[in-house]
């Protein structure tokens, strides 16, 4: 029987090797890419370093939140963040492009920024919405529970956001409170009402049949409630009434609810083709409408807009926030 060499083993496995990695290299000449690992996101330089860094807020393992704690030898009122995404993407790290977060602490207002279940993980909740709203909600009740050891005043908490992340503040600027006093949970015990909400192009309705009446080159929203489109969305509309209703901020609107700010890079144009019909000020001005039904604040900012007290959602947080603690909507 014949043995084989030990050099020549290792020479035939270097040649291998070799000719595995010049064809790679070949591949990825001809391709033009490289394949690299996806890099965590990561805050932009202007974000100060959080006191607290990844705080669980649930079991999950996107259930977790940033604190930055304001220097204040009194309660501090905070600004609750919630990062855009289309509920599909996104990180806490973006938010320097909803407020500034060194102003909001310089004025002496604490700041959180959330992670929460995205809806592609989010397959057995329905309808999958649910999940990062109620995750929402969640982190708001945890975060009041710390407001002793935070020094947070639980009285003046107002939400920001871009987006998703908008329309998921202004869900829970106008949904009932979701507190249970009797609960066993303190988390739970806690209440998810806010002072006011300062956000960034939010979608105010989930209902297709509104957003096609007020824009009709409208897209969004079916994935909230597991639909493949636009179409499959307005076509079972009628079916999903109920949820439809239970997530839309425009739908919750009632007399007491708290201010809103809502901020917006084009003017509306209510019934007409929109260049980017998912952030449309047309939502703005409609939900504006309803809100003077009730006798609710909503201030509107776009390009052009009359009478604009505030240019940017910092600068109304800012204004909101330190005015005074505002009881919170029974």
């Amino acid at each position: 029987m014949k043995t084989v060499q030990p050099t020549l083993l290792i020479a035939c496995v270097v040649s291998l090797l070799a000719l595995t990695v010049s064809a790679y290299a070949q591949e990825t000449k001809q391709s033009g890419k490289v394949k690299q690992e996806k890099k965590a996101p990561v805050y932009d330089k202007s974000v100060p370093k959080a006191t607290f860094s990844g705080i669980r807020y649930g079991e999950h393992e996107r259930h977790v939140l940033d604190f930055w704690k304001a220097p204040s030898d009194k309660p501090t009122p905070l600004v609750f963040v919630i990062h855009g995404g289309g509920w599909k993407g996104g990180s806490k790290e973006r938010i320097d492009r909803f407020v500034d977060t060194a102003a909001l602490l310089k004025e002496g207002i604490s700041v959180v920024a959330i992670n929460y279940r995205l809806i592609p993980l989010s397959e057995v909740v329905e309808p999958p919405v649910k999940a990062p709203l109620h995750d929402a909600a969640r982190a708001l009740q945890f975060v009041r529970s710390k407001a002793s050891q935070w020094n947070i005043d639980k009285t003046r908490i107002g939400a920001a956001g871009g987006s998703a992340g908008a329309c998921s503040s202004l869900w829970l600027l106008y949904h009932d409170d979701w507190a249970e006093p009797g609960s066993a949970d303190p988390v739970s015990r806690e209440s998810t009402r806010l002072s006011c909400v300062a956000v960034k192009a939010p979608q105010t309705t989930l209902d297709p049949q509104q957003m096609k009446a007020w824009t009709p080159n409208s897209r969004y929203g079916g994935h909230a409630f597991g639909k493949r489109n636009f179409a499959e969305f307005l076509a079972q509309r009628k079916e999903i009434l109920p949820w439809i209703a239970e997530h839309s901020p425009y739908a919750l609107v009632t007399a007491g609810d708290p201010p809103s700010a809502l901020f917006y890079n084009s003017a509306p144009a209510i019934g007409k083709n929109q260049k980017d019909p998912t952030h449309t000020s047309n939502f703005g001005v409609k939900l504006q409408e309803r809100c003077e039904e009730f006798g609710v604040e909503c201030e509107v900012v776009y390009p052009g807009a009359n009478g604009i007290v505030h240019a940017t959602p910092t600068e109304y947080l800012i204004a909101t926030l330190k005015v005074g603690a505002t009881a919170l909507h029974e």
